[in-house]
């Protein structure tokens, strides 16, 4: 893990809300010159802090405005058989994140979807043709009420 400094959170605050600024923008937020904010911005892009670079975009205006969270449990907790799913879990297109679990369920899946009819194409061509499940429940979000992507980075 590395030490973060104000100025590094101040720099990862601003990235998280406007990944797309340019460094001499980032650099005036911030308060130090565009070579200095690009050194550390290099580094906390080596050190792994930055994982990656996206866009968000919004699921409602593209039509996918019905979430699923879905708890899948397997067979076996064999390492070959966990491997193996995430495999083919990582596979399914309509997969936006997928979490192995401690208690009743193995997995944690959300799945993105236009309606429940689409739902049902995707539980019945990915999700019950994955290896090793068991047993699916799935569980439908009726709105959502919070969604972050940006970490508070104290200070």
């Amino acid at each position: 893990m590395i030490e973060l400094d104000e100025l590094d959170r101040a720099i990862l605050r601003e990235l998280q809300v406007d990944g797309r600024m340019t460094s001499t923008e980032l650099a005036e937020r911030v308060g130090l010159s565009p070579s200095a904010t690009l050194r550390r911005i290099r580094r906390l892009e080596e050190s792994g802090v930055i994982d990656r670079y996206v866009m968000l975009l919004n699921p409602v205006a593209l039509g996918r405005s019905v979430s699923v969270f879905v708890e899948m449990s397997l067979d076996s907790q064999a390492e070959d058989v966990l491997d193996e799913f995430e495999v083919a879990i990582r596979a399914a297109p309509e997969v936006m994140s997928c979490h192995l679990m401690a208690g009743d369920a193995d997995y944690l899946v959300h799945v993105v979807c236009v309606d429940v009819a689409d739902y049902e194409r995707v539980h019945r061509q990915h999700l019950a043709q994955l290896p090793h499940v068991s047993r699916l429940r799935s569980i439908f979000a009726i709105r959502e009420v919070c969604a972050r992507t940006d970490f508070e980075l104290g200070g």
